[in-house]
């Protein structure tokens, strides 16, 4: 007998199962992976639009009189600079400069902000934030009942979506959010994704998640919406360069290690966890970065995975870290974290070691893909 805790279960579960989708286990959820072919999704998504259920991410509110200054300590971003209705990007780390998570910060107000964790981290993150907000006069609470998350990606989800409501979206900028009605159902309106794509996510209430999803679905059939699962999701994430936690990001990298030193900001007000260990990183990155992420495009048709050897000269350089068929280019490509002597775009005599096999790769600069604007 299983002693594990059985998933749970979105609120748009049934429609997933009426749908014929494959589920599959993530972080504890119940999840579509694929409907039908991952492939039609996928291309669906880069031209015209898909459907996703992103419900088993983690949302948690801080609010209060000094909610940024808890934030601003905890995280590694400039908090205090994101406006009313604006959203950024950044990472929460250990006091060693290792990544935590990944996460969005939502400024919903003037004191309350709204961080969305990955699936898997959430409880982490939650613990993370409730410990370091201690002594500031601010409360962290813990949301991820609160909300459905819907999102449309795709060249055709700002038609899609403006068909059913009145808000503002073409003067929504990306990494923006703004309160709304959609198809009749209150909804937090955000132009972010995980595509590479244009599109929105929407936050509402779960109770209203199934007719908002009907909604859509009906809106987008002449626009060619179709629902998209976790698989494509991958994908397209892949193509755009995205990081996923677990693969490019993990707690024994730092933002400087894994590209994204951007995100660290010195600047900001007072000190904050993992400050001293991330300006000794950012030192290291600058003078001597032991290894690069990179991007591999296969000259093959072999389809490397998360920790295949990267090769040259008869050594191993790197380790795989994201691998699949990208369906845009037509060929199978990956990330890869590679020794800093190899990771210039065109490096030769690069390979993947694939089961014994050494398939060769060509090194290219980050993103696979980027959409035209």
């Amino acid at each position: 007998m299983s002693l594990l805790p059985a998933p749970r279960l979105t609120a748009l579960d049934a429609v997933h199962r009426s749908l014929g989708a494959t589920m599959t286990d993530f972080a504890g959820w119940d999840m579509p992976l694929r409907y039908g072919s991952e492939r039609d999704e996928h291309n669906a998504v880069r031209t015209k639009a898909g459907l996703f259920d992103l419900s088993h991410m983690g949302e948690i509110t801080v609010t209060g009189p000094e909610a940024v200054k808890a934030l601003d300590h905890a995280l590694v971003g400039n908090i205090s600079t994101v406006g009313v209705g604006r959203a950024r990007y950044t990472h929460i780390c250990q006091e060693d400069g290792g990544i935590v998570d990944d996460l969005i910060v939502y400024r919903l107000g003037e004191t309350e902000y709204m961080v969305v964790a990955n699936a898997s981290n959430a409880q982490v993150v939650l613990d993370a934030l409730t410990e370091r907000a201690a002594g500031f006069d601010t409360e962290v609470r813990d949301d991820r009942d609160a909300y459905a998350l819907l999102a449309v990606q795709g060249p055709e989800s700002l038609g899609i979506l403006a068909s059913l409501t009145d808000a503002d979206l073409d003067g929504l900028k990306y990494y923006a959010g703004l309160p709304g009605t959609v198809a009749g159902v209150a909804a937090l309106i955000a132009r972010t994704g995980y595509t590479g794509e244009d599109g929105f996510e929407l936050f509402v209430s779960p109770e209203h998640a199934v007719e908002l999803w009907q909604a859509l679905t009906k809106a987008g059939e002449s626009a060619g919406l179709v629902p998209a699962g976790l698989s494509c999701r991958d994908t397209l994430r892949l193509e755009a360069g995205m990081p996923l936690y677990g693969h490019e990001l993990t707690t024994s990298l730092t933002p400087f290690d894994a590209g994204l030193g951007r995100v660290v900001r010195f600047e900001k007000e007072g000190d904050f966890v993992g400050g001293a260990a991330l300006e000794a990183a950012a030192e290291r990155a600058a003078t001597n970065p032991p290894r690069k992420l990179v991007g591999l495009i296969a000259e093959g048709r072999r389809v490397p995975r998360a920790g295949f050897p990267v090769v040259a000269g008869g050594r191993v350089i790197g380790e795989v870290t994201s691998g699949a068929p990208s369906p845009t280019l037509g060929r199978p490509i990956a990330m890869a974290y590679v020794d800093a002597a190899h990771a210039a775009p065109g490096s030769g005599g690069v390979g993947v070691d694939i089961r014994g096999t050494h398939e060769a790769y060509e090194v290219v600069a980050l993103p696979f893909y980027k959409r035209q604007k």
